[in-house]
This record gives structure tokens, C-alpha cells and sequence, in this order.
């Protein structure tokens, strides 16, 4: 298995903390933008993309703040991916900070990914 390195981007949403959670969080708000099809059965989450199943684990899940996976196919790696809200103390800005990983000669598809995704749920949300 090649060598992933990890990578974050952050992105300014207008949205309330708790309803961008829930997108983040919840299986039938993650398949309006993430994914066509997010199943959940005890910490896995089966993720659809045009008739092809991933299978990620549920890591971490921070109520109101942070969710984290790992895809089964990295268990045993310190991989993971992560959504996490962001709350800037002076001017209550929300972001959300989206951390993954990647190999080397992947991480600029995979942030052009993220991007798309991440406007697709801004679309959805009305951000």
C-alpha cells in the first residue's frame, strides 16, 4: 500500500452549526450531497457513488462538532477522513474544516473532489 498524506481544507458556510451538522452526520442528509446512497448498520456506513458500495467505519462523533470515518479498506493505517465545524470566536463565522488523506500523486484530485462535494452541499443547504 502506497504512502497517503494528509491534507486540509477549510470552507466558509452559511449555515447554522446545528444544521450543518446534521448533513454531515445524518445518512439520508450525507446522500442529498456527499454520496447517492449512505446506509448506517452498527458504524458502518455504506456509501453509494453510481452503483459502486464503500464501506466506512464510524471512528469518532462529536455531537454538534466533528464526525470521523475510515474507510474499511485502511483499517489497521492511521487514515482517516474527517468533517469538523468551526466556529470563529470573533466573528462567529462557520466553516468546516474537512481533513483527509491521500497518495502523493491523488491529493490534488482528491481536494478538486472535495471541492465539488463540499459545493454541492452548500447548494443544498442554501449556503
Amino acid at each position: 500500500m502506497a504512502t497517503k498524506e494528509k491534507f486540509t481544507r477549510e470552507y466558509f458556510m452559511r449555515s447554522s452549526p446545528h444544521v450543518l451538522y446534521n448533513y454531515i452526520s445524518a445518512p439520508s442528509a450525507l446522500a442529498e450531497w456527499f454520496a447517492d446512497n449512505v446506509v448506517n448498520k452498527n458504524d458502518h456506513y455504506t456509501f453509494t457513488w453510481e452503483g459502486a458500495d464503500e464501506v466506512a467505519k464510524l471512528i469518532s462523533k462529536k455531537k454538534e462538532n466533528s464526525i470521523r470515518f475510515q474507510w474499511v479498506s485502511d483499517e489497521g493505517t492511521d487514515y482517516y477522513w474527517e468533517m469538523a465545524i468551526k466556529i470563529d470566536s470573533l466573528t462567529k463565522d462557520v466553516a468546516l474544516m474537512v481533513t483527509d488523506h491521500a497518495e502523493e500523486d491523488e491529493t490534488e484530485e482528491s481536494i478538486q473532489l472535495w471541492d465539488s462535494q463540499i459545493e454541492d452541499l452548500k447548494h443544498v443547504i442554501g449556503s
